[in-house]
């Protein structure tokens, strides 16, 4: 099993969500930014760096909003949630095909990753 970590980062009333690459496994469809979790690290740190790699912005981490396991056809991942806020930078597209800032009665209009199904009804039920 793959442990995964990703970023709920609010802004008002809205959150951000990033595409994924059109070359990467699940392309194009969108998530929470975040990745894996590399050996030594904790869940937390490996959310900060991901998100310096791929977004450029600098996070505080809260607590977990939520998690999930979700089996794909490649692998089985278990995604930790965290509630995290941008305490530095103005997230840019290194990595991400798109970037865009969301209300949850928006969530319908965008195609996600499998996994996040459970994370989105929480969010929507939550807001």
């Amino acid at each position: 099993m793959t442990e995964v970590v990703a970023a709920l980062i609010r802004r008002c009333d809205k959150f951000m969500i990033c595409q994924r690459p059109a070359d990467k496994a699940r392309g194009l469809l969108w998530e929470f930014v975040g990745g894996k979790v590399e050996p030594g690290e904790t869940k937390e740190e490996a959310l900060i760096r991901e998100c310096r790699e791929e977004l450029a912005i600098t996070l505080s981490v809260g607590a977990a909003f939520m998690d999930v396991t979700h089996e794909y056809p490649d692998m089985t991942v278990h995604l930790t949630l965290f509630n995290a806020a941008i305490s530095d930078g103005e997230p840019q597209m290194l990595e991400h095909n798109d970037i865009r800032w969301i209300t949850p009665n928006e969530i319908p209009l965008y195609d996600f990753c499998p996994a996040d199904e459970l994370i989105l009804e929480k969010i929507r039920a939550e807001f």
